[in-house]
């Protein structure tokens, strides 16, 4: 007779790591000298080799590999140990003034993918993972408007997009497991930072009725139809009323609205004897400033005379959207006094 095998379910660790850093990597990286400067224990920065210091010490991100012995327990940090590493990275680096920020940034971008990392093999969820992912993704879409300026080789935008996706991916499938409190805000921010997505929309039209039915969603909805519907004019009215949360989620899509408005500007406008005023152009596009919308008509070759511009078909140029700038209008001045780390914890 034949025997059947029953497949043994699958053993879910638990890890058993008490602090940020599990002992061994912290050893390992000090006898290597590969701590961060944020890690090192006062007083020995000059020594031959600085120590660390075991309350400051994060678990940095470990990039799998073909070989590499799998995680034990005492490697990995239980769910309450990582939250409790989440606040630490806010409440005490992220509002770091001595460096620039870009290298707090880099700093727990590493630290919260890590965090990421110990969440996944143990597969934690429920209250825990959704604070982690909530906090982690209002990091992240913050980052992305502050560092906006910065060069492609210090701050990489579409990295940071990627581990918004990620993030936004594992946040939106612990809430169908569970009710929470900041699911529709949440909801509505995956809607506006992937404005135009057909699947964020089906995702979102199939939510109960309670979070559908939420400010934060209808105004996301009013958005994504207003951008489908190609009337830039309302995406731009409508993004001056959103939080600086809000703001920096839909950010990336500001550039996109301005370069598709000047182009239907300047095909039905488009005449050697009419001109039009710079004020208003700057007003519709929600710009900060007449300079600010003359320098885009004369990044795309159109003559600016004074205060208004001419549009004509046969001198415009298609550059795409230009780089990206802060924009103190629709996003900075909504931060108004609050503190990074304020915000990322959704005070």
């Amino acid at each position: 007779m034949m025997s059947v095998r029953f497949a043994e379910p699958d053993v879910v660790l638990t890890g058993t790591c008490p602090g940020m850093c599990p002992d061994r990597e912290r050893d390992e990286r000090q006898r290597q000298k590969r701590l961060h400067k944020f890690e090192i224990l006062e007083g020995t920065v000059r020594d031959r080799l600085p120590s660390a210091d075991p309350r400051r010490i994060v678990k940095e991100y470990s990039r799998p590999a073909a070989g590499k012995e799998p995680a034990q327990q005492y490697e990995l940090r239980p769910a309450s140990v990582l939250l409790k590493t989440v606040h630490y990275l806010i409440d005490e680096i992220v509002p770091r003034h001595e460096e620039p920020w870009v290298e707090v940034y880099d700093y727990v971008f590493d630290r919260l993918r890590s965090v990421r990392q110990d969440m996944t093999i143990q597969k934690v969820s429920g209250p825990i993972a959704v604070t982690i992912l909530e906090k982690s993704l209002r990091f992240f879409l913050c980052a992305s408007y502050w560092l906006c300026e910065e060069p492609i080789q210090v701050f990489d935008p579409k990295m940071n997009d990627i581990h918004v996706q990620e993030c936004f991916s594992l946040l939106l499938a612990n809430y169908s497991a569970g009710i929470y409190e900041n699911e529709a805000e949440f909801q509505a921010l995956a809607i506006l930072y992937n404005l135009g997505s057909v699947k964020a929309l089906q995702h979102a039209l199939l939510l109960p009725h309670h979070i559908r039915d939420s400010p934060d969603m209808k105004l996301a909805f009013g958005m994504n139809r207003a951008f489908a519907e190609g009337n830039y004019v309302r995406c731009l009215r409508r993004a001056g009323s959103l939080s600086f949360l809000q703001s920096c989620a839909i950010y990336r899509h500001i550039q996109q609205f301005r370069h598709h408005l000047l182009r239907v500007f300047n095909h039905g406008y488009s005449s050697r004897n009419c001109r039009y005023p710079l004020q208003r152009l700057a007003n519709l596009l929600g710009m900060d400033s007449i300079p600010s919308a003359a320098e885009l008509c004369q990044r795309h070759n159109l003559e600016v005379t004074g205060t208004s511009v001419c549009f004509q078909k046969s001198c415009y140029r298609d550059f795409g959207p230009g780089t990206r700038q802060r924009e103190l209008g629709l996003v900075s001045k909504k931060q108004g006094s609050k503190s990074k780390s304020s915000i990322i914890h959704g005070d």
